[in-house]
Formats: structure tokens, C-alpha cells, sequence
């Protein structure tokens, strides 16, 4: 926790002198490693992931899951590179680290239990919307659905008073637009939770498309080399929060019809608890 008043208190600030949040997940990189070295093998990979026996078992599950609906049952790491690529596991690595690493945040008056089941129904979401418009993100986009509000759990773990104060202010509007969260943010912190987790993962060294997906959250980009992975998590976003305003501009960004989002959140819905409880287990 830290004790800087809102108007001096920067991202940088916010990141300095803590270690959780300065080391990325080691296992991540040791197979970002590999998957760079042509002279690197799956079986390389594999090794890796085992070397942990828990996160080899919740890859396992996962892999065998409606997650992909594989007809008969993956019994190795090895094999389930084989049939989802080492990049894809690379990805599902990093985002049940991180579910790990983020998912005991002291606090009672903040559920990480729902900030994850918000996120990974984004995440489910933002997948779908990939593999409807081609996979051209298929390694990524249920990564940053999955990540993209990370920043929120670094305000709860540095600066709670003010993580605090923001959530009574958005409690205590009458009706929310759809800009009202990063707006009080950035008036009570000095900067939003899209700020602090793109930089975050710019810290982490993670791939750019992950980064950009979340500074251009609030700031849609119509032309840049990731607009349109960050317009699906930001659609993703919009849809996986009933609570939310109605976003327009999300919706319309994609050119998609009521038919079409009503079956992608169909297909979420079926498989969304039982992936849930193998990211979040101790549910």
C-alpha cells in the first residue's frame, strides 16, 4: 500500500516497490523463450509446464474441457501442444498465472470472486468474437479480454482507500454513463485502470497487441495495427457486464447483429461454469 495524495501520485508510482507486480510469471517467459528459439522443440515446452505439477494438471483440464471441445481426452502437455500450438498454452499459461497471482486481494468490500467471473466471461466473449471474425487473434484475444482490467486489482492492491472512494462514487450515481468509472477515476487517482494495466503489461514485457488492447480501451483507434482486437475486448467488455450502460459505439463498432451477439453469448453461457472453476478454483 502506498500513501501518495491524488494529485502527485503517477502509474510509475503506482508499479515502484512491489515485487509481485514488478516480476512477471517466470514460467511465461521461459516458454516465450522457446517459442522464439528455432532450435527449441514442444517436448522443450512441455518440460517446462511440467516442472510445475499443479499449473501442468489445470492446463490438463482445461485443454480437455468445453474450452475445446476436443473428441477424445489429452492426457500430456506434450500432446496438447501438438493440437493447440505452443503460443496458444504460452497464453492460457499467463492468464491462469496471473487469475493465481491476483485472486487473494485482502479487502471486504471488493469480490475478486466476481472481478474474475466478469473478466473471464470477457475473455470467453472476446474469443468468440475472434473465431466469428476469422481468428486473426486467436493466441490473444482471450488473453486481453481475460486481463484488460487488471488495472483495477493494482488500485485495490496499492492504493485501496482510493480504489475505495472510486466504487462509493460509481455507487452513488443515479444512472451511469458509459465513460463514468474512468471519469471518476481519473479525477480521484489522476489516471484510469486502462493507464495502470497497459503499463503494467508494458512492464511484464508482454506482446503489444495485449498492451495496446488496453490503452486503447477508452480511446478507440480506427486504423492502427491492433484497433480491431481492441474493439472486439472492448465490445467483449461491454457485453460481459449486465450492469453496464448500453455502449452504442461498442456494439456498432463491429457491425454485428442482435442475432449474432445473442448466439456468441449463448455459447458462452453453456460453457462459462465449468471453465471458470478450472481458472478459479477455490470457488
Amino acid at each position: 500500500m502506498i500513501a501518495y495524495s491524488p494529485s502527485t501520485l503517477t502509474v510509475a508510482d503506482l508499479l515502484r516497490g512491489d515485487l509481485q507486480l514488478a516480476s512477471p510469471p517466470n514460467v511465461y517467459f521461459l516458454l516465450k523463450k522457446i517459442v522464439e528459439d528455432p532450435n527449441k522443440t514442444a517436448k522443450d515446452a512441455a518440460f517446462v509446464i511440467e516442472a510445475d505439477a499443479a499449473l501442468a494438471v489445470k492446463l490438463l483440464k482445461i485443454v480437455n474441457s468445453a474450452f475445446y471441445g476436443f473428441p477424445s481426452q489429452i492426457s500430456s502437455i506434450a500432446r496438447a501442444i501438438a493440437l493447440i500450438g505452443t503460443r496458444e498454452l504460452q497464453n492460457l499459461v499467463l492468464g491462469a498465472l496471473i487469475v493465481e497471482r491476483f485472486s487473494d486481494l485482502p479487502g471486504q468490500h471488493f469480490s475478486i470472486h466476481d472481478f474474475w467471473a466478469r473478466n473471464l466471461r470477457c475473455a470467453l466473449i472476446a474469443r468468440e468474437l475472434d473465431i466469428h471474425f476469422g481468428k486473426h487473434y486467436a493466441d490473444t484475444a482471450f488473453l486481453c479480454g481475460l486481463v484488460h482490467n487488471v488495472g483495477q486489482l493494482v488500485f485495490y492492491r496499492r492504493i485501496p482507500v482510493l480504489a475505495r472512494e472510486v466504487d462509493l462514487l460509481l455507487q452513488s450515481q443515479i444512472q451511469l454513463a458509459v465513460d463514468d468509472e474512468v471519469t471518476i477515476e481519473q479525477n480521484v487517482i489522476g489516471f484510469d485502470h486502462f493507464q495502470a494495466g497497459a503499463e503494467l503489461c508494458k512492464q511484464w514485457n508482454l506482446p503489444d497487441g495485449i498492451v495496446e488492447s488496453i490503452r486503447l480501451h477508452c480511446f478507440p483507434d480506427l486504423i492502427g495495427p491492433y484497433a480491431d482486437l481492441a474493439a472486439m475486448v472492448r465490445l467483449a467488455n461491454c457485453l460481459s457486464r449486465i450492469e453496464n450502460p448500453y455502449d452504442s459505439h461498442a456494439v456498432n463498432a463491429l457491425n454485428l447483429t442482435p442475432e449474432q451477439i445473442s448466439f456468441i453469448l449463448d455459447k458462452i453461457s453453456d460453457e462459462f461454469e465449468v471453465i471458470f472453476k478450472l481458472f478459479y478454483p477455490t470457488i
